[in-house]
């Protein structure tokens, strides 16, 4: 499959306009084309021993979850790792794309993927991600009416010569019993400031001026973090084993909330893949799971009798990627050699 086509799938999986503003999201390395994918190789993070492993295993693209180009470079030599994983990449012909947090928002994404190891239940994203597509233009609309007069004429004249002004309208309008003109236009910040200082001018028509905040729909599946209600439920103790076996993991680390006790039931948990304090901050519920959090963020969870569970960042993220070989083989109709990477793994280790 062509790179860029690859690429054009791989968006219509996770659209990355669900990637926070702060990401740095999708094709971060590109050959120069044409460039042929036969081989896709996922990793939660590419360190340069797993880029070693994309090299011997002869991928043509690389799949990382993390960004391995965050930060910009201001040079691309050998002295630091991650320049040296663009020029390894760029050596060998290997492209490099990065969804992360496009991943944790769609709804078969990483975040429901880590729902499941507390069991059946039902789920909302805590900070839901609004409708990319709507609305189309502007950040603001502005309505008024006017009487059907020269002045009108002139003002709608000078609104039109207005940058970032878009879906200008009028129509006719009965107001108190008398004929007028309803006007309607939608426009940026920057532009209400010159509609509201030309409408300023004139009292009257000003004080009748609505200005509405124009506000995509929000998804109530796709966005960050997850409130998850369970089905039945059962001990802290329970979720705690139940959490282990889907992590695959033997340790986990645990703050028991304010008069809680492992017996104590969860019934409602928040969570958040990866490092989960700003998202799971002020949420009401009997548990928080996340990777990490910070040491002050976890004392205000446990005096609120919130319990908290970490895992460690990408612990509470790599076991998606067995899930997500599997979804794209199908989403990419098994055109590509879709491969996990064996290197990738939590720097962090209990000792």
């Amino acid at each position: 499959m062509e790179l860029r086509q690859l690429v054009s799938a791989l968006d219509d999986f996770a659209s990355l306009c669900l990637a926070e503003s702060w990401d740095n999201v999708g094709l971060l390395v590109e050959p120069s084309p044409p460039h042929t994918v036969n081989t896709l190789f996922l990793t939660n993070d590419l360190t340069e021993e797993v880029m070693e492993e994309a090299v011997q295993k002869k991928a043509d693209l690389i799949l990382s979850y993390h960004p391995p180009i965050f930060t910009p470079l201001k040079r691309v030599t050998w002295k630091s790792w991650k320049e040296r994983l663009v020029v390894r990449a760029l050596e060998h012909r290997i492209g490099i794309y990065s969804p992360h947090t496009a991943y944790d928002a769609v709804p078969h994404g990483v975040n429901n993927w880590l729902s499941k190891g507390l069991g059946a239940c039902t789920s909302i994203a805590l900070h839901p991600s609004a409708a990319p597509s709507c609305p189309a233009e502007g950040t603001h609309r502005v309505e008024f009416c006017a009487d059907n007069t020269e002045h009108l004429d002139t003002l709608l004249h000078k609104i039109r010569d207005i940058q970032e002004i878009s879906c200008l309208t009028t129509h006719p309008a009965r107001v108190e019993g008398k004929e007028q003109t309803r006007v309607s236009l939608n426009c940026s910040q920057k532009a209400l400031l010159e509609v509201v200082a030309l409408l300023s001018q004139n009292n009257p028509l000003y004080h009748k001026t609505e200005i509405l905040l124009l506000q995509k729909p929000l998804l109530l599946h796709t966005g960050m973090g997850r409130l998850c209600t369970l089905s039945e439920p059962v001990s802290l103790s329970v979720i705690i084993e139940r959490i282990k076996s889907h992590l695959k993991l033997p340790h986990i680390r645990l703050a028991v909330g304010m008069g809680k006790t492992l017996e104590s039931p969860v019934k409602k948990a928040a969570l958040c893949a990866g490092s989960g304090s700003s998202i799971l901050k002020g949420t009401e519920a009997d548990l928080y799971l996340t990777g990490e959090m910070s040491h002050h963020d976890v004392l205000d969870a446990v005096a609120n009798g919130i319990s908290v569970i970490l895992c460690e960042h990408s612990n509470t993220e790599r076991g998606f990627l067995s899930e997500l070989r599997d979804m794209l083989g199908i989403h990419l109709q098994n055109k590509i050699d879709i491969i996990l990477s064996e290197k990738d793994k939590d720097p962090l280790q209990v000792v």
